[in-house]
């Protein structure tokens, strides 16, 4: 039995989580900053690094008291989000971690934060009931959060090829675009999907990007539809028309979520049927999304295919995942150990191979 402390820091959320054989984690533990930058309209990186440094030993003291793990001496292995991620953020962790790792004599394993989120769909929460899927090979996984929309084909435990991205603005980063054009408040995903519960998605006739385009079957690009939303709302006030107004808001918030969802889902089932994939996967923070998961559902059910989406607590950002992904690396590559050189890469890549 591996137990291993998982450390996560990479945006805005201060996480740990002790996780064992990479498949059950004993305990999560996540310290939120949505109250402090909701007034910035988006995360604020000098603040969040702070925070984070406030944070971070009362989290990991947490993490390892709800696992019943009496020191970090009883541990086997520390594991941290190196990046991708704010920079002075990631560099909180890492360097706790660093120092944990050399007080203790633990090796130390650095996580692709990408990774710790496919990782998600496979791992359970403590005292999370029924039965939790194993990856059945090969699985098409959609990344899909505020700063990554990534298509991976995933061949086996860390053999990645990436079949698509988003060529400009994540899907994440145009929901808290668009919550902001309608006055909805930070963070966006949330913020539309509420607003969208009393709106009619065919209100308004928005593009669907890249949608008709083979060069680019499994890309994806939002920027062009957060265009077409701020110019929706410019027509609305020619017109005499508040598109902050809560009934016409509710309106173009369901439109821009309906287009953003049957995009992701369908360029993803797209990939799952050419490649053959046995499973498909949905991970990341805006995984979270009802009307995402209820279409996505939909769709792979029709097409036979199963589906799975981590439960919300392992959407957005935490340390279970980091843990499940670290114990995977480790048992792929023993010698996938950091040293006390380790550095954060703010654009680190999911590495992948070319077929």
């Amino acid at each position: 039995m591996t137990k291993i402390l998982a450390i996560e820091t990479s945006c805005d959320e201060t996480a740990a989580a002790v996780v064992v054989d990479g498949r059950q984690a004993l305990s999560n533990v996540v310290a939120t900053q949505i109250e402090l930058h909701r007034r910035f309209g988006g995360v604020f990186p000098e603040v969040a690094s702070r925070q984070h440094v406030l944070a971070i030993q009362t989290v990991i003291q947490q993490a390892l008291e709800q696992a019943g793990v009496p020191h970090v001496s009883a541990l086997d292995a520390i594991a941290v989000t190196h990046g991708p991620g704010l920079a002075g953020s990631l560099l909180v962790g890492v360097n706790t971690a660093k120092g944990l790792a050399f007080a203790s004599g633990l090796p130390l394993l650095p996580v692709n934060h990408l990774e710790g989120h496919i990782y998600s769909n496979w791992v359970a929460l403590p005292g999370q009931t029924g039965e939790v899927p194993e990856p059945i090979f090969p699985v098409v996984v959609l990344i899909v959060s505020g700063g990554h929309t990534e298509l991976i084909l995933m061949h086996g435990h860390g053999r990645y090829r990436q079949l698509g991205s988003t060529l400009d603005d994540a899907a994440g980063e145009a929901f808290d675009k668009v919550a902001r054009l309608l006055g909805l408040g930070f963070p966006g995903g949330p913020a539309i999907q509420r607003a969208a519960q009393q709106g009619d998605a065919t209100r308004f006739d928005l593009p669907r990007p890249l949608m008709q385009q083979e060069e680019h079957r499994f890309n994806f690009s939002f920027s062009g539809l957060k265009t077409a939303v701020l110019n929706l709302t410019r027509q609305l006030e020619a017109e005499g028309v508040n598109p902050q107004d809560p009934e016409t808001a509710a309106h173009i918030a369901a439109s821009f979520q309906e287009v953003v969802a049957e995009v992701l889902v369908s360029k993803t089932l797209d990939a799952a049927l050419t490649y053959g994939a046995r499973q498909v996967c949905i991970c990341g923070g805006v995984s979270a999304n009802a009307r995402l998961r209820t279409l996505a559902q939909e769709r792979c059910a029709q097409a036979g295919l199963p589906l799975y989406i981590p439960p919300l607590a392992l959407c957005t950002d935490n340390a279970t995942m980091i843990g499940a992904a670290a114990y995977y690396r480790w048992q792929q590559d023993p010698a996938a150990v950091g040293d006390l050189g380790l550095d954060v890469f703010a654009t680190l890549p999911l590495p992948t191979e070319s077929d």
